[in-house]
């Protein structure tokens, strides 16, 4: 079960059988001894979503680390953001009880080290998994402490100081955000309450049950109300975040779904206004224009894989004061590197109320190719799959092949990438052109390469 449950980033698994009480202990037990190997603070913060489960997972993973001779600090209602922000300013290793976009049925568990650092598979949960499985001794050291602490208020005005005065003072705007019964009907009327906007929210309230739609904006069809919505109200933007609040999508004035990567080059230009000269991360499936806009900003485009971990290695590492992700998650260098789905949403309002161009001419220098989007193929043999494939692109004149996350297979006015998905059998495509007919003729030849008659691929209705 910890195999199945202990993902590459996370902890994530079904509340009836797998994600129980008894494994909160367990890993409250495990975290404590992990962060004592590590030299550690011997204080955890704990944050928990609107779920059903959460608070009863919280409880029983505060006792397996008290008996560790933890303390704790519970935070409460909190988004993943807001548990970075508390883990950030007060230097302590923090977990956050969510399972993000997931429904009901799941939950699971956020780690990070002091300063938000992030805990992956290599930095730290397998071997918190192999302390789970083998035990860890009775502790000799008194039993910890528990307190409660609201930082909601401090979060919001951390948020605001990383902008300049007046930032917000220009242009009064109409907005428009869907909280998808998740964490950011908690956290954005705190927030948006500081902003002088005409706020209409969507389904602010809290329900792990997510009665309206998944709260999982990656997927078009749980953004449907908000672009209705925006249209109706004559709305300048429309906002939705998914369960934990920690991802971030825009729609713009005339309800049409903005690409992630337009959001992150916007982002990515501000950022170099302020600090000329910077490194900006994004990760290889991102819109090419996010690389070129960097470089024509006088900014350094680094190219990260796929996943929270390696950008923000990759922010350590090269000094990055922003990352993007294609999959709504934007990491800030001035947010202990960690990713804040509100602070990239007040990027976007900052940046829309400095002008009186509507958000879909704004981004327009930003949505300069054609993108396929995720499509996502069962196949009973990826890496099989993948090397066909290569065989085939690799060959053609004029095209780079590249192994950086999965296949990229880069011709001069396309590219697509290949990955493999680490815990179901599917191949994930993503294809972008300069031309929607482009786009769609390298989409449409992949995806009969994987769905066709190959013996290696299975056929998807």
């Amino acid at each position: 079960m910890l195999e199945k449950i202990i993902k590459a980033y996370d902890i994530r698994g079904l509340v009836k059988n797998e994600i129980t009480p008894d494994f909160s202990f367990a890993l409250g037990v495990a975290f404590a001894k992990f962060l004592e190997y590590e030299r550690e603070p011997a204080t955890i913060v704990v944050g928990e979503d609107m779920r059903e489960s959460s608070p009863l997972l919280a409880d029983a993973f505060t006792n397996g680390a008290n008996s560790q001779g933890m303390d704790v600090i519970r935070i409460g209602l909190a988004s993943t953001d807001m548990l970075y922000f508390a883990s950030g300013k007060l230097n302590l290793p923090g977990i956050m009880f969510t399972a993000s976009h997931n429904p009901a049925k799941y939950n699971g568990m956020k780690l990070c080290k002091s300063g938000a650092r992030p805990i992956g598979q290599d930095t730290g949960l397998l071997k918190i998994r192999e302390l789970i499985e083998k035990g860890v001794p009775i502790s000799n050291r008194p039993v910890g402490s528990s307190r409660k602490e609201n930082l909601l208020k401090d979060y919001a005005n951390y948020l605001f100081a990383q902008f300049p005065k007046n930032t917000f003072k220009k242009r009064k705007l109409k907005v428009v955000i869907d909280a998808g019964n998740g964490m950011a009907g908690f956290t954005a009327p705190a927030v948006m309450a500081k902003l002088d906007i005409d706020l209409i929210p969507m389904y602010f309230e809290l329900d792990g049950n997510f009665p309206n739609h998944e709260a999982n904006p990656i997927e078009a069809k749980n953004l449907k109300d908000l672009q209705k919505r925006v249209k109706k109200e004559k709305a300048d933007i429309g906002l939705a975040f998914d369960g934990d609040a920690d991802r971030c999508f825009l729609v713009d004035e005339k309800g049409n779904l903005v690409n992630p990567s337009a959001l992150t080059a916007l982002i990515a230009d501000r950022a170099l206004a302020r600090d000329p000269g910077s490194t900006i991360i994004y990760n290889l499936i991102s819109s090419r224009s996010v690389k070129e806009v960097v470089e024509e900003n006088g900014g350094i485009a680094v190219r990260s894989r796929v996943g929270h971990s390696y950008i923000k290695k990759m922010m350590a590492d090269t000094g990055a004061i922003f990352g993007g992700e294609h999959s709504g998650h934007f990491y800030f260098r001035d947010f202990w590197k960690a990713d804040s789905g509100m602070l990239a949403a007040l990027h976007a309002i900052a940046a829309l109320g400095e002008t009186d161009t509507p958000l879909s001419k704004l981004l327009s220098s930003f949505n300069r190719y054609y993108s396929s989007g995720e499509i996502n193929s069962t196949v009973s043999d990826a890496k099989a799959a993948m090397n066909q494939i290569e065989k085939i692109y690799g060959k053609k004149d004029g095209v780079e092949v590249d192994h950086l996350d999965g296949l990229t297979i880069n011709g001069d006015t396309w590219w697509f990438n290949l990955r493999a998905s680490n815990t179901e059998p599917l191949l994930r495509l993503n294809v972008e052109a300069s031309t929607e007919a482009r786009m769609k003729k390298v989409r449409d030849d992949v995806l009969n390469m994987i769905r066709g008659d190959l013996d290696i691929l299975v056929l998807i209705p």
